[in-house]
């Protein structure tokens, strides 16, 4: 079996457009959540969210091609040109046939949709752009990136709910592991605060309506947290066969060693109360990863901020753990990104390599009351350093998908 690795990152988020200043920023407990002033909100519960800003496409990509792209995808190709240049991929020398692309979307092109369907029920089905539905479909951002790149291996777009980015990295793992590529783009996207899903959201009463006051608003594993906040970006990783990245001398971040996945059998929103499904699937990421409970350094959570999710993870966490839970830190970007949908797993694996790379454990802020069924060690309001050398991302998303996967500290 072939070991993978880590060569390059890309990121595109409400903490900032690059890895570095995302990272800067998460570590000092910034949060990236603000009102939305993209569209009307005064009818809506909740009205903030964690907005990419100054995000450019047009300069980016230039006019034409920017308009041909929904917003998702410009996200997705962002992170992937940024992850590409980080890795010193030279892809004249790379067999394109053994390089693939694995990145979702949980729900695509929404405001494409939504303006081509007003200018439909304002001037007619002729004015209906032919663009739309290549626009619109989830796996555009897989496939945007491959042409970009002319990547002609396997290509995957997981639609896994808020798992989508462990997913994607996970079965990337698996192909390159087995020999099946030696290079694969991986992680997700997304770009879903219209009007239509926070109102969604908003009437299900699953997102914060702490509206005036945004950075106060995420707070997971905290007594008076009301919802999470929706987010959007992406986050995209470069991995690699060590063999390949070897024989090329390429930097390596980081080691990916294990992935696991489950399904809750539960309900199509709501996670299982005892956390089954999280459990099995961080129970299954450290077998396949050969490590005992014991050995991991420090787990970066789901933690949505919302009372079920957060209250099922820990639950999980202390069945798998065990006493070994009590002294394990656990960080929740979240507090601070918000929720990224589709683009949160891939977002959050790029920040535990960090965090493994500089031992730096980013904040949970906004802790301010204790949870008494939330009472591990959250790294609450400030960053911590530590030694790390093994640590697991965990994420899960609607209809009981849940993901997880295993990194190392690559030594050499």
């Amino acid at each position: 079996m072939e070991r993978v690795v880590v060569t390059g990152m890309g990121i595109v988020s409400p903490l900032g457009n690059d890895v570095e200043q995302f990272w800067s920023r998460l570590i000092r407990g910034e949060s990236g959540i603000s009102t939305i002033d993209t569209f009307d909100t005064s009818r809506h519960k909740s009205r903030i969210a964690g907005i990419v800003r100054d995000f450019d496409a047009e300069a980016r990509f230039g006019r034409k091609e920017a308009r041909r792209m929904d917003r998702f995808c410009q996200f997705a190709l962002a992170a992937a040109e940024q992850a590409l240049e980080d890795s010193g991929l030279s892809l004249d020398k790379v067999d394109r046939e053994r390089m693939g692309v694995y990145v979702g979307s949980g729900i695509g092109g929404i405001q494409t949709l939504l303006n081509q369907a007003e200018l439909l029920h304002a001037r007619g089905p002729e004015r209906v752009s032919p663009t739309l539905v290549p626009m619109m479909i989830a796996n555009m951002a897989a496939a945007m990136i491959s042409i970009k790149f002319g990547t002609q291996g396997p290509s995957l777009a997981p639609v896994t709910a808020c798992s989508i980015g462990n997913t994607a990295i996970g079965e990337a793992w698996r192909l390159i592991r087995s020999g099946g590529a030696d290079v694969v783009i991986a992680g997700g996207t997304e770009a879903a605060i219209t009007d239509i899903s926070l109102a969604s959201f908003g009437n299900a009463t699953s997102v914060s309506s702490r509206n005036d006051d945004p950075s106060r608003a995420s707070r997971p594993f905290d007594a008076g947290r009301d919802g999470f906040v929706m987010s959007e970006g992406s986050g995209i990783l470069i991995l690699e066969s060590l063999s390949h990245a070897l024989n090329r001398n390429a930097r390596i971040h980081a080691e990916v060693i294990g992935y696991g996945a489950s399904s809750d059998a539960y309900h199509v929103v709501a996670t299982h109360p005892e956390g089954i499904g999280a459990y099995q699937a961080m129970k299954q990421a450290l077998l396949e990863a050969s490590i005992q409970p014991e050995e991991v350094d420090m787990i970066s959570a789901h933690a949505t901020s919302t009372e079920i999710g957060d209250k099922s993870e820990t639950v999980a966490i202390k069945k798998l753990f065990g006493e070994h839970a009590y002294r394990i830190p656990i960080t929740a970007n979240k507090s601070m990104i918000g929720h990224m949908l589709g683009a949160a797993g891939g977002v959050e694996a790029i920040a535990l390599v960090k965090s493994m790379q500089e031992g730096i454990i980013p904040p949970t802020i906004n802790q301010e009351q204790q949870d008494p069924v939330c009472d591990l060690d959250y790294v609450p309001n400030e960053a911590r350093q530590a030694d790390l050398k093994i640590g697991i991302s965990n994420s899960f998303g609607f209809g009981g998908h849940n993901a997880v996967i295993v990194l190392k500290k690559y030594i050499g």
